[in-house]
């Protein structure tokens, strides 16, 4: 079995961002060589998430105002503030959209649905982060 793990570095330049990092899983998987297997996508920080949908502006738009009506950024509200931190909302927002990304690998190229992708979501930017990018298989 053939393995490959990178990393992809990311820093946004605001507080929450949403970044298509498809091209890049996709390069990782090409260097691999593997053709047949899977791919694990895992943002290495407890404030960001992975997911998979489909690259479209107003729903990317939609996803940030329901996350901010759901756990809106307010440092008064948490009680993680009390640690002396101020992203208690990152926590939860990465919560509501879970950890990370599997996607199987077929022919060597993301077996993927209609419309999908992969994204990288940052609840606490502005300082640089790593996600994981681990592929196995044949």
């Amino acid at each position: 079995m053939k393995s490959l793990r990178e990393y992809i570095w990311m820093e946004t330049k605001k507080r929450r961002d949403y970044v298509n990092i498809t091209p890049r899983v996709e390069e990782i998987v090409r260097k691999s060589g593997v053709k047949e297997g899977l791919v694990l996508v895992n943002p290495m920080h407890i404030t960001a998430s992975c997911y998979i949908n489909d690259d479209e502006q107003g729903l990317i738009q939609d996803f940030d105002e329901f996350l901010e009506k759901i756990a809106p950024y307010d440092v008064q509200k948490y009680r993680h503030h009390q640690t002396g931190e101020d992203n208690g909302d990152a926590h939860l927002k990465r919560q509501l959209f879970g950890r990370e990304v599997v996607v199987a690998i077929t022919d060597g190229k993301l077996d993927f649905g209609p419309w999908e992708q992969i994204f990288y979501a940052e609840f606490d930017g502005k300082r640089r982060k790593r996600v994981l990018v681990k592929v196995i298989g044949e």
